[in-house]
């Protein structure tokens, strides 16, 4: 008797669940009918996922009326492939592909996702004191030699130090992860890399020497102008105006929950793969630092005169024909 009322319990257990389940089920599904996805294109550990998986956690895609969905892809090439082949509706990227792309027929548009860029990383008790100590030195380079902060570099040293780097310097391009194993273990006298790197060198009591905006400031650049974003097709956009303005609602909310909230952060520690407090610590405050603050005409301005930088610094092989940036390039979401 006792073993035919254990069966029928589990029985009815076994069924309860299987109803909630599919109470569950029938909810999301008729929660995501009603909610417009927006696939967002990023890489599984790229700082990206750290705002969009914070809009999800806390449900603020829902509450501003879309379904976000992220897509792990490979790397940053991927990511232009699958918005191109529309795989995907949003990803990130600098504004210069995106003014290159609408030069070449494929209306893209840009609106901002963060300031921070990288910088120069020196060891602890370097004698590198700035650009004008570069000169023999071994200058790791994350990227091509087309990397935009490393002609900025170079035009900082050929400008004020009389330095032309790839004859003056040692140059080595490769990947940011070898740089950072490389100047730790003595191998290279400075690093030019992307924030997140450079956040990591930080950490382990490494100094920075000169930020990408300390260059751009010292040529005379606008250094505040948003330098990586959201990018997606004009059509999408000009076709689903509410699935847009509810992911920028969305992506507004999570990053003023990551400002404010250490709390917030403590939940994506797996993310950010921080091998200690002083490198979660160091990340964490320089993705805060690289909120976007104002993004108004002045801005936009600003970016078109550092366009016609870059295109003097990096020619046709870094923005094609075009000597201006494109129009419709930022997003206003005007007519």
């Amino acid at each position: 008797m006792a073993a035919g009322c254990s069966r029928r319990t589990s029985l009815l257990a076994a069924g309860a669940l299987l109803a909630s389940a599919l109470v569950r089920t029938a909810a999301a599904s008729e929660s995501a009918a009603s909610h417009p996805a927006v696939r967002a294109g990023v890489l599984k550990f790229g700082t990206v996922s750290w705002e969009l998986d914070t809009v999800r956690a806390n449900g603020f895609d829902r509450q501003a009326g879309i379904d976000l969905q992220l897509v792990e892809l490979a790397g940053n090439p991927a990511t232009q492939v699958a918005l191109q082949a529309g795989a995907v509706e949003i990803i990130v990227s600098d504004w210069l592909w995106v003014s290159r792309m609408r030069s070449k027929g494929e209306a893209l548009c840009f609106i901002p996702y963060s300031t921070a860029v990288g910088a120069l990383v020196v060891p602890a008790g370097s004698k590198i004191a700035g650009v004008g100590d570069l000169r023999g030195k071994r200058i790791g380079v994350a990227g091509s030699p087309l990397d935009k902060s490393w002609l900025l570099l170079k035009a900082v040293a050929a400008d004020r130090h009389g330095l032309t780097l790839d004859r003056d310097a040692q140059p080595f391009f490769a990947a940011p992860p070898l740089l950072n194993s490389k100047l730790a273990d003595g191998d290279l006298d400075a690093v030019l890399t992307y924030w997140p790197f450079a956040a990591r060198l930080e950490a382990k009591g490494m100094q920075v020497s000169m930020t990408v905006s300390d260059m751009l400031e010292a040529l005379g650049q606008p250094a505040t102008v948003p330098s990586i974003g959201y990018v997606f097709r004009e059509e999408w956009a000009r076709a689903n105006p509410s699935a847009l303005a509810g992911f920028q609602a969305a992506s507004g909310q999570a990053k003023t929950l990551l400002a404010q909230s250490d709390a917030a952060w403590e939940r994506l520690a797996p993310l950010m793969q921080a091998e200690d407090d002083a490198t979660f610590r160091t990340l964490r405050d320089r993705y805060r630092e690289g909120i976007p603050r104002r993004w108004t005409e002045e801005e936009r301005a600003g970016a078109a005169k550092l366009y016609a930088l870059m295109a003097k610094l990096g020619g046709r092989d870094l923005v094609g024909d075009a000597p201006a940036i494109a129009p419709g390039t930022f997003w206003t979401g005007g007519a």
